[in-house]
């Protein structure tokens, strides 16, 4: 095949129908996130079914009004987060066919590189992992393709099926479960229709993770899928929309199906509220609710009881935590995470009890607002006050899983307490400190958020060096075996390697450790334990 055409779309749609009929029992077998809920295969399924149905009742011309209908069906009948997603995959390819021309090799990797976009777009907060990640990496590799159709497919499925099994490896919830993501898997057979046509090979691969996770019966729902069409809305207050409903719940996606209506999807507590937003901006129709069961732990080795979770500001610290395996939520700096975020945050680990380390004071009130909060279900999320990222590290640092978990938790909030920490700043305007005056552009050394000493501009990697050791030699006057620092966004190249050296020589029996944290609002932070 060179080019898609309306037929080929047409047994595309069928194809996909009959894969996703076929993996429906194995994909909700191996669903864990967001929530153990067990329907992400059957949420696709229905999606696709209706889609296929739209597209069976017409005649398209082109491959272009084939899409377009395929999409507009999608949306119509798309069922759970999943399901919403695969919509708008349909919906970016539709949009670009209306007016990119054939979908030929190149054509194809263009409307997927489109699809991408628009599919990230209509999620509140994309998550790692997920099927929006192995839709990702498939746009990513064919970014710029000139091949023929069918070589460009063979690309697509190859390069989805790895990136499925990467998702583990980017969840601590897959990860913990054993499972690749559920959604992802069902892209992985939607693609795999596709590629199917166009080649003429059906050749299915198979995923070694694809476990089957007994279902969880008779519990009570903790909270509610809530979904609708929304039509007359003006697309320029759907961000609007898209932040209300994340103020109360999770999961949220509004998405278009190009022709004025949009889903609208949310897992909340409060059907009420979900519906009343949607009424705010346009008429809600096929409104329909459905229960969430409780999350539980899927223990199939056990000892998965449990999870801790970080949510810090700093590129490098969110980095160096996910190393460690722990779920981050990594915060913009000057922003606050929404209840959606940090209930997002929650779902990624697997465990009824968490433990959230967050490295700031406005990090832990946003974490305690969502640990009482009804999303929580009836986890059990304990909150560990922390005042800087340094002491998200110590803590992180004598966690043991084996251990019980209040004696666990006992000993991570002793661990972070137990750590001084300081920093440095560079002076943005005039100020009257306790040691003095400091002026724009001066290097500010605080211990515990007083400001212990002023190094004058520049803030040079000597000056810097200058600073820090003063500010640690206040820390060290009352003891510590071990200090971290964490190199900001604008801390100087080299300054690192100077603090060590310094440090070496002013206290040899002290344990020096640097990271680079990424942070922008300190050029250093540093702890003492």
């Amino acid at each position: 095949m060179r080019v898609l055409d309306a037929a080929a779309v047409s047994a595309w749609a069928a194809a996909a129908v009959r894969s996703l009929g076929g993996l429906r029992r194995a994909i909700d077998g191996i669903n864990v996130y967001p929530v153990a809920d067990s329907d992400t295969g059957s949420n696709l399924l229905y999606t696709m079914t209706g889609a296929h149905e739209a597209l069976a009742a017409t005649e398209p011309s082109d491959a272009a009004e084939a899409l377009a209908i395929l999409a507009r069906g999608a949306v119509a009948h798309a069922r759970g987060n999943s399901g919403v997603i695969l919509s708008q995959v349909v919906r970016g390819m539709a949009d670009w066919a209306a007016v990119g021309g054939d979908l030929d090799g190149a054509g194809l990797a263009a409307a997927l590189g489109h699809a991408d976009r628009v599919a990230t777009g209509a999620v509140s907060r994309p998550v790692a992992g997920t099927m929006l990640t192995v839709l990702h990496s498939v746009a990513a590799a064919v970014r710029g393709e000139t091949r023929t159709l069918p070589e460009v497919a063979r690309e697509v499925v190859a390069v989805a099926a790895v990136a499925l099994d990467e998702t583990p490896k980017q969840l601590p919830a897959l990860a913990k479960a054993g499972v690749v993501d559920a959604g992802g898997r069902g892209l992985v057979a939607f693609l795999d229709a596709l590629a199917g046509v166009i080649t003429g090979e059906a050749d299915e691969p198979r995923h070694d993770l694809e476990v089957a996770v007994a279902p969880v019966l008779e519990q009570a729902p903790y909270a509610w899928e809530v979904m609708y069409l929304l039509d007359g809305v003006d697309e320029a207050r759907l961000p609007a929309l898209r932040k209300e409903l994340g103020g109360f719940g999770d999961s949220v996606t509004v998405a278009g199906d190009g022709s004025g209506s949009h889903a609208v999807h949310v897992h909340c507590a409060d059907i009420g509220a979900a519906i009343e937003a949607g009424l705010q901006l346009g008429r809600p129709r096929k409104i329909r609710v459905e229960p969430l069961i409780t999350p539980t732990p899927i223990e199939p080795g056990g000892g998965l009881d449990r999870s801790v979770v970080a949510v810090v500001r700093g590129g490098g610290l969110a980095e160096l935590l996910r190393a460690e395996g722990v779920a981050v939520l990594a915060v913009p700096d000057g922003e606050t995470p929404s209840v959606e975020d940090m209930i997002g945050l929650f779902n990624e680990a697997a465990g009824q009890h968490l433990s959230v380390l967050p490295g700031g004071p406005d990090l832990t009130a946003a974490a305690d607002a969502a640990a009482g909060h009804a999303m929580a279900g009836d986890r059990d999320v304990v909150v560990i006050p922390c005042a800087s990222p340094v002491q998200v590290l110590a803590a992180l640092a004598v966690h043991d899983g084996d251990r019980r978990v209040n004696d666990d938790v006992v000993a991570m909030a002793e661990a972070a307490a137990a750590t001084r920490r300081g920093e440095l700043r560079i002076a943005t305007e005039e100020s009257l400190t306790w040691v003095g005056r400091a002026q724009s552009g001066d290097v500010i050394g605080l211990v515990d958020d007083e400001v212990v000493l002023i190094e004058p501009a520049p803030a040079t990697a000597t000056n810097l060096v200058a600073a820090a050791v003063g500010v640690l030699n206040r820390m060290l006057a009352l003891g510590g075996e071990l200090v971290t620092v964490l190199n900001g966004a604008d801390a100087p190249p080299g300054v690192a390697a100077e603090l060590a050296g310094q440090l070496r020589l002013e206290h040899p029996e002290v344990e020096l450790t640097s990271y680079a944290g990424g942070q922008a609002d300190a050029v250093l932070l540093m702890g003492v334990e």
